[in-house]
């Protein structure tokens, strides 16, 4: 193989790698599920941030992309690293 050829080989090598590292990036959430039949409201503190987020009736949405303490509606207190599911239903908050 070629100089040529052998560093266009690597480099398309990287650019795949980066590729992969950026869509597997993205997938590390956590999610939430309201399943409820009125809007909820967490806390979400990421570092030295903190928020409050309202997810409404059926929504489905990503958040604690890097790690987090989460308040759930009924004021249970959390730490989630970002890979968990959270469904709020019947009064209760089960993580998976």
């Amino acid at each position: 193989m070629s100089e040529g050829k052998m560093k266009e080989t690597q480099w398309l090598g990287l650019g795949i790698t980066l590729i992969l590292c950026l869509f597997s990036t993205s997938s590390l959430a956590a999610v939430i599920i309201n399943n409820e039949n009125t809007d909820q409201i967490i806390t979400v503190t990421e570092g030295a941030s903190k928020h409050e987020m309202v997810i409404t009736v059926g929504e489905q949405t990503d958040f604690c992309a890097g790690g987090c303490f989460v308040m759930l509606p009924n004021g249970d207190r959390e730490a989630l690293t970002g890979s968990e599911t959270i469904i709020l239903q019947d009064g209760k908050a089960t993580i998976k």
